[in-house]
């Protein structure tokens, strides 16, 4: 069907994750064939001719991990929606089960992404600010049971973790105004979950890794102009962390900024995005055209 409608880029946006089409793309649905946004790595798929990247998910120095050739955004390769809603509802910190006072680190990402180390360096940082919590997702009470469990091991009162139920999304969005700071995860990064905290006006404090999957929260921070929030260490990271906890201007100044930035810079741009990612598929196409084969392409300011 694809080829009968002359179809010229297929993009597919799952890699080999569930749900997954990839069958389609071995019988090549298009003369050029894209990976986007679902599968943030290399399919390793020969079939696959481009990958849509940007320079922080994919420097230069990766580019040989990769079998597909890199086509690069300016700004962060991940489209973000700028008309989403957040609720006007308020809510107390209370009736969302946090305590009144006290900072509050949060993280909504999945709770498989919670691996040892970057529980270790939570209840360090726990550790040394008195009276904060952890607020994360409830992905299941066996998974929360289990995250108090380790909390207590490591010398922690375990009612420090509070656990947010999955809900409406705008009103998920408006409880971001709760929290006082996003702590991602390493080696697997927030990535609509860190596009959630900035969209809702809540900074974000990123650990760089090595991956196309442990970068994604050092991409977005950039293309909203809050680079100061990317690590590059895990004593780095929990530095951060304490001093923001400890130091209320300091915080303020970067939420005001965030709010400032919000939509001044790319990372919300939706129509800046369009007309970008539209002229990647133009020189996809135009390579094609001139019977050159697929190279890493650019797409610059």
């Amino acid at each position: 069907m694809s080829r009968n409608m002359g179809i010229d880029i297929a993009v597919d946006l799952k890699g080999f994750t569930q749900d997954q089409r990839m069958g389609i793309f071995s019988y090549r649905a298009a003369p050029i064939q894209v990976s986007y946004l679902g599968y943030p790595g290399s399919t390793g798929a020969p079939y696959i001719d481009y990958v849509v990247a940007d320079k922080t998910v994919i420097p230069q120095a990766s580019q040989p991990c990769y079998s597909e050739k890199i086509a690069y955004l300016p700004n962060s390769y991940q489209v973000n929606d700028s008309s989403r809603k957040i609720s006007d509802k308020v809510v107390t910190r209370s009736e969302l089960g946090l305590p009144e006072c006290g900072f509050v680190f949060c993280c909504f990402n999945n709770n498989h992404k919670i691996v040892p180390s970057t529980f270790d360096s939570w209840m360090r940082i726990l550790d040394r600010v008195p009276g904060s919590v952890l607020w994360l997702l409830q992905d299941n009470p066996t998974a929360a049971g289990n995250l108090r469990k380790e909390a207590a091991s490591r010398g922690l009162d375990p009612h420090r973790l509070v656990f947010a139920p999955r809900t409406d999304v705008a009103e998920h969005l408006a409880r971001h105004r709760a929290a006082d700071l996003f702590l991602d995860t390493l080696p697997y990064n927030a990535h609509t979950t860190a596009v959630d905290a900035l969209w809702a006006g809540l900074p974000l404090l990123t650990l760089e890794g090595q991956t196309f999957a442990g970068r994604v929260a050092a991409s977005v921070l950039q293309a909203i102009g809050l680079p100061e929030m990317i690590t590059r260490s895990e004593a780095d990271y929990e530095s951060l962390a304490v001093a923001l906890a400890s130091n209320p201007e300091q915080l303020q100044a970067i939420r005001s900024r965030l709010a400032a930035n919000r939509l001044t810079q790319p990372l919300f741009d939706t129509r800046l995005f369009a007309g970008h990612i539209e002229a990647l598929y133009a020189r996809m196409y135009d390579r094609f055209h001139a019977g050159l084969e697929p190279d890493h392409i650019d797409v610059g300011l």
